[in-house]
């Protein structure tokens, strides 16, 4: 298995789990964490979502959970696979700005959890 790597980008914040402090998920029955990872996944140089070294960036929720993003009432974290073609700070600079408009107002924390293989898309 291989180890993933970890950019820790700059404004990006380092936040713990899955749950917020009181113990919630960050799971919205609105729609919301699958329109973040919508709006995230399209941004140029992400490969795709991911929870995460020690999958700490997950939205438990019925059925399945979902990887890559997590919505609380005071932010909302995104785990990305970036492609290395450009700075990995733009990429980031790239989600927060794809994903502020559907935040209410929450700062928006990206991690940089993997770097795809085999350059561009």
């Amino acid at each position: 298995m291989r180890e993933p790597r970890l950019a820790v980008v700059p404004g990006s914040g380092e936040r713990g789990g899955g749950q917020d402090a009181g113990g919630r998920s960050g799971g919205r029955g609105d729609g919301l964490v699958e329109r973040v990872a919508e709006a995230a996944a399209g941004c140029r140089s992400v490969a795709g979502l991911t929870a995460g070294p020690w999958a700490r960036i997950v939205t438990y929720r019925a059925g399945r959970p979902f990887a890559g993003v997590v919505v609380r009432d005071a932010e909302i974290e995104v785990g990305v696979v970036a492609e290395a073609e450009r700075p990995f700070a733009e990429t980031a600079e790239d989600v927060r700005r794809a994903v502020r408009p559907l935040t209410g107002g929450r700062p928006v924390h990206v991690l940089i959890g993997d770097i795809a293989e085999g350059g561009a898309k």
